[in-house]
């Protein structure tokens, strides 16, 4: 029964403890029998060796477990463990656009940090109803109440808080249920760590937890009229209306439920499996999914039955030698091995050879895959990232997964000794597999440039390209990098109205266009009332430009045919995809077209077209450009006797402190610096604090930069 599905995605900020709670979850779900360390590199979803070498998760990973309900019924809940680290964004970026709820982690420690709020705003860009679990209340320093701070400052989130911690760091006993009013310590003579105690609140937790309880009761009232109505009276809430409320508010995105414990240590982890199927969605609760038809454009949609036609989308591509392993979500009908889909996408048909549900690195063959089923499918040669599968006879395209854009690139060097042809698809399958990596070859020096979030992206990522050619990983110089390279953007340094005439005669007819249009470099307020408008219009055809380039067409009069029109704007996005002075795109312009002459023999699409390209080359010889460069948010963490000098560095690299804090001995800064001035930090704060300190970025916004401090290559003039 699709009542009893779950389908959730894990996500925090780096260490924040996700991998260890799927562990535990498995655990205690019967799933695993032996428990899993990250430290010791046995964990079910850190199963590949660069994560057990390095103890990070890299590699979203999927896994499936089993757990009863209220009412003793089994609910099957997938879940994907993502990676916390910023230049693996895409790993959650992909897994969020195909789950139903999600659980966030934070370090009661470490709080809210940079990588929390990314993961959480992907979370809120899908609208996926969420929960959060404060980790980690056995650690010095361990701060709950001032991580649920954090959540309504820097997420703006509404958390309402069910369980509260008995004691915090060395003196933790167990968590206490606001709920059912129980305080729930772990059995210390139980080997196993199953064995659990359920007891009335001590008087030392009493007086606290009765009014923890009356605030949330008071935030749960905004889900419950009928909770609000016995609040208001000052009667007795019954349990089975608080978990509805609860239930209600989560899935409509009012509040967030607020859980907290310690994975390392077994508290907490069964009450958050039992918070997630009492508080996330089935696939029953999620609207249908919408999608157009690939040929008339005509919105669809398909709910969650098993009775409608097939529709799945694929969210992720693995190479294995046997062939691609697809991951797949299917959102109606029934996929079955050895049938044929269409892949929408691409307009290609497609044979699904088998499909499993995926236990990290092990395969449970499936013989039938409905609506809310995970798995990951082989067969499938021309299915990708973000492409549609559906029935033959009842086509319909979902939205694609959009993905950031890279910020760094270096150039690849290949030993003359390795295959080229074996390189060059192992690299383009790395790229595939992965929509925030990006390879191209320079035009002038005829370097492989390989682009993507940061330099620990690119490390891995050339580890993994070894790992494909069978390069010897201590083998450092058969494939190569070289120093990074920032991915710049660039705008006209002002405004201009400018007219543009292109004329060609080489016998027979020839090509003839005049246009004129007023080139606008666009403000953060005028973006943001472009995308308002765009949001308004509720058409899934026609979505927000990611880099800023928008076409208005304001000729009156029938100067030019309406036919020429999208000649025009694709010459001017196409100039506006790489500069005639430097190879970056173009962003945050309006092109407005608003007067144009034709020729009755000489004018065409071509003429109009070419005529847009030149044109704006022509622009940016007249006016200039500004140049932008990539500003990340840097989080420091460290003792608070390194202060001056981590303050000292971010300055030396033209960044800019926003906010510093002290609490018990350990500091945090928080700052802006420019990306180019980033490369090799984490050496430097090592040396700096004795490897005592952390950091973290993500980035945050495009800022103008003089070209004196720029880092550019040779401009491509053209005299």
């Amino acid at each position: 029964m699709l009542d009893r599905v779950r389908n959730i995605g894990i996500m925090a900020h780096v260490d924040a403890g996700k991998t260890t709670t799927t562990e535990r979850i498995l655990y205690y779900s019967g799933t695993k029998h032996k428990i899993g360390d990250v430290d010791a590199g046995s964990t079910t979803t850190d199963n590949d060796e660069l994560e057990q070498k390095m103890g990070i998760t890299i590699n979203s990973a999927a896994v499936f477990v089993e757990w009863a309900d209220r009412t003793d019924r089994p609910v099957a809940i997938n879940i994907i463990d993502t990676p916390g680290h910023v230049d693996f964004t895409a790993e959650v970026e992909r897994s969020l656009r195909v789950l139903d709820g999600a659980v966030g982690v934070f370090c009661a420690k470490g709080g809210v940090e940079v990588q929390s709020e990314t993961v959480w705003r992907q979370a809120t860009k899908y609208k996926v109803p969420r929960i959060a679990f404060v980790n980690k209340l056995d650690r010095m320093g361990a701060n709950f109440w001032g991580c649920v701070e954090q959540m309504k400052t820097k997420l703006h989130a509404n958390p309402v808080v069910v369980t509260i911690p008995a004691g915090q760091d060395s003196a933790l006993e167990g968590v206490i249920d606001l709920i059912e009013m129980k305080l729930i310590t772990r059995d210390l003579s139980d080997e196993t760590n199953r064995k659990f105690f359920a007891a009335e609140v001590p008087e030392r937790y009493l007086a606290d937890a009765q009014s923890r309880r009356e605030q949330m009761l008071d935030g749960l009232s905004a889900a419950s009229d009928e909770l609000t109505e016995l609040l208001v009276k000052e009667q007795d809430v019954p349990i089975g209306l608080i978990r509805t409320a609860l239930r209600k508010g989560t899935l409509e995105n009012i509040f967030t439920p607020v859980h907290c414990g310690s994975s390392k240590m077994f508290h907490g982890v069964q009450q958050l499996l039992d918070l997630v199927v009492d508080c996330l969605p089935s696939p029953l609760d999620r609207p249908p999914v919408l999608g157009i038809h690939p040929k008339s454009k005509e919105h669809l949609t398909r709910k969650p039955d098993a009775s409608e036609p097939m529709c799945a989308l694929a969210f992720k591509t693995v190479t294995e030698s046997s062939g691609d392993l697809v991951y797949i979500r299917v959102y109606s009908g029934e996929m079955r091995p050895g049938e044929t889909y269409v892949n929408t996408t691409n307009g290609k048909k497609e044979r699904v050879t088998r499909f499993f549900r995926m236990l990290g690195n092990k395969r449970i063959a499936r013989e039938i895959a409905g609506p809310g089923d995970i798995v990951a499918a082989t067969g499938l040669s021309e299915t990708y990232t973000g492409n549609t599968l559906c029935d033959l006879d009842e086509p319909i395209a979902l939205e694609a997964i959009r993905f950031p854009k890279p910020v760094v690139s270096q150039a690849l060097a290949f030993s003359k000794t390795l295959d080229g042809g074996k390189v060059g698809e192992a690299l383009n399958r790395l790229v595939r597999d992965d929509p925030t990596l990006k390879t191209h070859t320079d035009e002038e020096t005829r370097e492989t440039i390989l682009s993507g979030m940061g330099e620990l992206h690119l490390e891995i990522s050339i580890e993994k390209l070894k790992r494909a050619v069978g390069v010897p990983q201590e083998d450092t110089k058969l494939v190569t990098l070289g120093r990074p390279r920032v991915a710049y953007r660039q705008c006209l340094a002002g405004p201009v109205d400018f007219e543009w005439k292109y004329a060609k005669q080489s016998g027979g007819s020839g090509k003839f266009a005049v246009i004129s249009v007023r080139y606008s470099p666009l403000t953060p307020e005028q973006i943001e009332e472009k995308v308002r408008e765009i949001e308004e219009l509720n058409d899934p055809k026609i979505k927000p430009d990611p880099n800023n380039i928008y076409f208005v067409n304001s000729v009156t009069q029938a100067t030019i045919n309406k036919e020429y029109i999208p000649s025009v704007e694709k010459g001017l996005r196409e100039g506006a995809k790489k500069g005639s002075l430097y190879p970056f795109p173009f962003v945050d312009l309006e092109f407005d077209l608003h007067f144009g002459k034709m020729h009755v023999k000489d004018s065409s699409a071509e003429a109009f077209y070419l005529c847009a390209v030149e044109a704006f080359r022509k622009v940016q010889e007249q006016v200039g450009i500004e140049l932008r460069e990539p500003i990340m948010k840097v989080v420091v963490i460290s003792p608070k006797d390194y202060q001056g000098q981590i303050a000292g560095n971010i300055s030396s690299r033209r960044g800019v402190i926003e906010e510093t804090s002290e609490d018990k001995g350990v500091c945090q800064v928080v700052a802006k610096v420019p990306l180019a001035n980033l490369f090799g930090y984490t050496n430097d704060l090592r040396s700096a604090t004795k490897g005592q300190a952390s950091f973290s970025m993500d980035f945050s916004h495009y800022a103008s930069v003089s070209l004196e401090l720029a880092d550019l290559p040779r401009p491509d003039v053209k005299k």
